[in-house]
């Protein structure tokens, strides 16, 4: 018989977007309310991020989505993959595998299976769900590549004596493809926000899956600013190969964002060979926020100099560093046109950052602080040394700056 109140459960749960694992437990519940005797229940997907290329789910009926797995882009060619049984179906394009726990091994049979048996189990069920391939075009349409097969991988595991009946596998493969789909709903709008918050940042990418898209849907934030950028990286663009290029310019990036990360900033933008950053202020802990800032722009300069050490010793040449801190009210927001939109900041205060940077080199000095950032940066203040008074290019009055003490 056709389940019919699992089907309309899981309808429901792909068009409210249930969280995955509610939607794998619920679903491994009913099925077996259902009648369909499942012990174990796995469920993994690709997706596209920049860190990770898999993750996966397991449903055991005694402690439920107890077990959860990450792979990296790297890790996807280790063992543990590679002997999965779904890299064949993939591969050979099968959409269902069915294997007896209770008959003879094969001999080539994958070490989960074993494993399985070990555990009483006696029939596996397997299907493989495309999702669609993504395709993109360079040029003409001869150059039409593949980008990524998206999609989804799930079994069905039993301990029942005699494995699967075919009542039992008539319900399952009714309703696995429903599964599926519940499974594409409620992925994909946290794909779409992984995707957003790699090329956006974490706080956009909310606002963003939240309904901020409008263009001039803005608002003022007050935030201590992080500018920084590389100081004589052309000359090395100019003769260094491409690819040794991007890797340096990559490891430089990891250099200046890990630290704003970590210490609760946000990278809003990449500039060429810079980064615009923020960290916004809550008035009861200034303070604290441009501490903060501080230490990340202290630690991102104390990385590149490791970065430049270890490349000197290879006979490598470094860019320098130069960081502007600043404190000001900005724009945050959509800008751009109806049909181009970009999340960021703007502001008179992001142009006085920006202009604090470039007198980094003129001043001998990685790290500029403007004189509103050293007024709010009370905790901080012991550590900072006026430079005087300079003129930034663009701004009628000359202002403080601040560097830090030797």
């Amino acid at each position: 018989m056709f389940p019919v109140a699992l089907a309309h459960w899981l309808t429901d749960s792909g068009l409210r977007n249930l969280p995955f694992e509610e939607l794998v437990d619920g679903f491994s519940r009913r099925l077996n309310e259902s009648g369909v005797p499942v012990a174990r229940v796995f469920v993994g997907m690709n997706t596209l991020h920049p860190q990770i290329r898999a993750r996966s789910l397991i449903w055991d009926r005694a402690t439920g989505p107890s077990t959860r797995f990450e792979f990296q882009h790297g890790e996807i060619e280790s063992p543990s993959v590679r002997q999965s049984p779904f890299m064949v179906m993939l591969r050979d394009r099968i959409s269902e595998q069915r294997i007896r726990l209770d008959a003879t091994a094969a001999a080539n049979e994958v070490p989960v299976f074993e494993e399985l048996r070990a555990e009483g189990m006696t029939d596996w069920l397997g299907r493989a769900f495309p999702f669609g391939e993504l395709t993109f075009q360079i040029g003409g349409s001869d150059s039409t590549e593949r980008a990524s097969q998206l999609g989804v991988v799930m079994s069905l595991t039993t301990d029942h004596p005699g494995g699967f009946s075919d009542a039992h596998l008539a319900t399952a493969r009714a309703v696995l493809p429903l599964f599926a789909l519940a499974i594409k709903a409620s992925t994909i709008g946290a794909l779409g926000h992984g995707l957003l918050a790699a090329y956006l940042g974490a706080d956009p990418a909310r606002r963003v899956m939240a309904g901020a898209v409008r263009r001039g849907e803005v608002q003022g934030v007050e935030a201590v600013l992080l500018y920084a950028d590389l100081r004589s990286f052309t000359p090395l663009a100019d003769t260094l190969p491409g690819t040794e290029l991007m890797a340096l310019l990559d490891g430089c990036f990891d250099c200046m964002v890990r630290p704003v990360s970590r210490h609760g900033g946000e990278v809003l933008k990449f500039l060429g060979d810079g980064l615009l950053a923020i960290f916004r202020v809550d008035e009861r802990r200034r303070a604290e926020i441009c501490t903060s800032a501080l230490a990340a722009a202290t630690e991102a300069l104390d990385l590149m100099d490791l970065l430049a050490g270890a490349r000197k010793e290879q006979g490598k040449p470094t860019p320098g560093l130069d960081i502007a801190l600043h404190v000001g009210t900005v724009q945050y927001g959509n800008v751009g046109t109806d049909q181009r939109l970009d999340f960021t900041v703007i502001g008179p205060a992001v142009n006085e950052a920006a202009r604090i940077e470039v007198l980094c080199k003129d001043l001998d000095q990685p790290l500029l602080m403007s004189a509103a950032f050293a007024d709010s940066a009370t905790a901080s203040r012991p550590h900072l040394v006026s430079l005087g008074r300079h003129r930034l290019r663009g701004v009628r009055e000359e202002t403080e700056l601040f560097g830090l003490k030797g």
